[in-house]
């Protein structure tokens, strides 16, 4: 009979120093606020600062990670949330926010939807649309520029400065659907300067003519928005400010069940 030690060497054989590096690199990243110096990152990991730079060389090139050159930090890039957003519709995000957002919808007689975000987009991944109430452009699987979504607003409130600059270098980076919401990034910065303040974000009109929306981010235990919340409407006597507590309550709960 083969010992368990000899099967656990045999693993070990099989493991691949850069791959395993890589990973931890990453996960290293995801787990802290703000972009990270490599030099901290190859104290903190005990790794060759030589081959810190050359993997992170190398995932900038595919663009998992971002280097900030005036801070000389990096950070997680645009392919990182890809993954992000692929995992949270296999599993827990669309699992267990599908009943949320429907409860929310049924209460408010109001479509609801939960978002993650996509490099610059949003990408849809419930969709609830109420009874009676026009179909949305928000279905499952469609992608919105972020900027003028509540949903996307939300998220890039909470994500670091850093890396919605990243994300929003020049005025080439923000599309138009109506004509309306921000076309640089001073406007943006401004916007989510007021989404902080709030504590939700706001969208009139800027997805779709005559529709507005509110939207609250849902973060993991490191602070890290992974996905939104928002419900859309169209009649103007509507109370924003109640319509907007209902979600950053559906936010909540959705956060606490993710971190169980």
């Amino acid at each position: 009979m083969i010992s368990d030690s000899s099967g656990a060497a045999r693993a070990l054989d099989h493991r691949v120093p850069a791959a395993e590096n890589t990973l931890r690199i990453l996960s290293h990243l995801a787990g802290r606020p703000a972009p990270v110096a490599a030099s901290a990152i190859a104290r903190e990991l005990s790794l060759p600062r030589s081959t810190v730079y050359h993997l992170l060389t190398t995932l900038s090139a595919h663009g998992f990670v971002l280097h900030f050159r005036e801070e000389q930090r990096w950070g997680l890039g645009t392919s990182a949330f890809e993954l992000a957003g692929g995992y949270a519709r296999q599993q827990p995000l669309a699992r267990l926010g599908r009943p949320l957002v429907a409860s929310l919808s049924d209460r408010l007689g109001e479509s609801a939807h939960l978002a993650v975000m996509s490099g610059g987009d949003v990408l849809y991944i419930v969709e609830e649309r109420a009874p009676r109430r026009q179909a949305l452009v928000t279905d499952v699987g469609v992608r919105l520029p972020a900027h003028l979504t509540a949903s996307g607003r939300a998220m890039l409130a909470a994500l670091p400065r850093e890396q919605v600059r990243a994300l929003y270098p020049s005025a080439s980076a923000f599309p138009d659907r109506t004509g309306r919401g921000p076309r640089r990034p001073p406007e943006l910065r401004e916007l989510l300067r007021e989404v902080r303040a709030r504590g939700y974000a706001t969208e009139d009109s800027e997805v779709a003519e005559g529709l507005r929306s509110v939207g609250a981010a849902v973060r993991d235990q490191a602070g890290w928005p992974v996905a939104a919340v928002a419900v859309t409407w169209a009649d103007a006597t509507l109370d924003e400010r109640k319509l907007a507590d209902a979600v950053i309550d559906t936010a909540a709960v959705l956060e606490s069940r993710l971190r169980r």
